[in-house]
């Protein structure tokens, strides 16, 4: 098996997890098996950098003298926002050459404006990616899923999203197994599916600003399987069905429908790569009621029904 080079690009202040998320999971699966990855890292004049948490990076070498990779890693950070011209220009001679092209969080603007990413689909991070569609027509910026992949290219979603694409890249080249091994020393699920939403549906949503409505969030979030239609809700919170579901997606963002089928989903999926139940069992504790409703809901959501959701993303095999 030939050597691919990883190599990271370096700057200063660049978010220090966006560096060494990923190079944890490269280097791990490095140690696992020897002779598959050459890690490297470079900054445009080979000096160290400042990271926007005030840690000092001591690049291998300078941009001019690194090798061609087959992996080149753009990191995100404050420093994206105002770069050194000379970054973008070395991302558009040498973006291209890379087999494999990946920005974690803002790094994707990097990469946009070097007009590596025109006509390709791409996400960053959830607060950016209006900034990102605005300052980049021409790039199809979807704010939902924690990566994606586009041909050679692919970016993820804030920080720790970097963790989840490494590991898609490390099982891609090397087989689910190392790439479970690594996320278990990690202490992090083998993967998120790269569709998955960035957000919970707790964290998508708003806290709801009266207590009624916060009560009936959080109902919602402990009891997936019970009566959550919009009757039902209102009447928890003592309004007419009518005021309540204006209420909810006032104070909330969404409608109480939405964020019923997010809890929902997030529920079925915990069980799926945590437990050993069975499919019907986890429709029903779901809310589902069917494992026909569960499986739509997947398919629709997620691209992928829940058994094969289970086999590519249970932490621990099912026996």
């Amino acid at each position: 098996m030939a050597q691919r080079t990883v190599l990271v690009l370096l700057f200063d202040d660049v978010q220090s997890l966006d560096v060494t998320g990923p190079l944890e999971v490269f280097a791990g699966a490095e140690q696992h098996t020897p002779g598959t990855y050459r890690i490297r890292t470079a900054s445009l004049d080979g000096a160290p950098v400042r990271t926007s948490s005030g840690l000092t990076l001591v690049p291998d070498e300078s941009s001019a003298e690194a090798r061609e990779p087959h992996t080149l890693l753009v990191p995100g950070g404050e420093g994206t926002r105002h770069p050194d011209p000379r970054l973008i220009d070395w991302l558009r001679e040498n973006g291209s050459r890379a087999e494999r092209l990946v920005s974690v969080c803002t790094g994707a603007f990097l990469l946009a404006g070097a007009g590596l990413l025109d006509g390709r689909r791409a996400t960053t991070h959830w607060a950016y990616c209006d900034t990102l569609a605005r300052a980049h027509p021409a790039v199809e910026v979807d704010p939902d899923p924690i990566y994606i992949r586009d041909g050679r290219i692919a970016t993820s979603a804030g920080v720790t999203s970097g963790i989840d694409l490494a590991l898609a890249l490390v099982e891609e080249d090397l087989g689910r197994d190392v790439a479970l091994a690594i996320a278990r020393h990690l202490v992090v699920f083998l993967r998120r599916p790269g569709n998955q939403a960035q957000f919970s549906a707790q964290l998508a949503a708003q806290t709801a600003q009266r207590d009624p409505l916060r009560e009936v969030q959080q109902w919602i979030t402990e009891h997936p399987a019970d009566d959550l239609t919009v009757e039902s809700l209102a009447a928890r919170a003592n309004l007419s069905p009518r005021h309540f579901a204006r209420a909810f997606q006032a104070e909330t963002g969404m409608p109480p429908g939405r964020f019923v089928d997010r809890v929902r989903l997030e529920h079925a999926r915990r069980l799926l790569e945590d437990t050993g139940g069975g499919i019907e069992e986890i429709s029903r504790t779901s809310g589902y009621g069917t494992p026909e409703a569960m499986r739509r809901a997947f398919v629709r959501t997620l691209g992928t029904a829940p058994a094969e959701y289970r086999r590519r993303f249970r932490s621990t095999p099912v026996h």
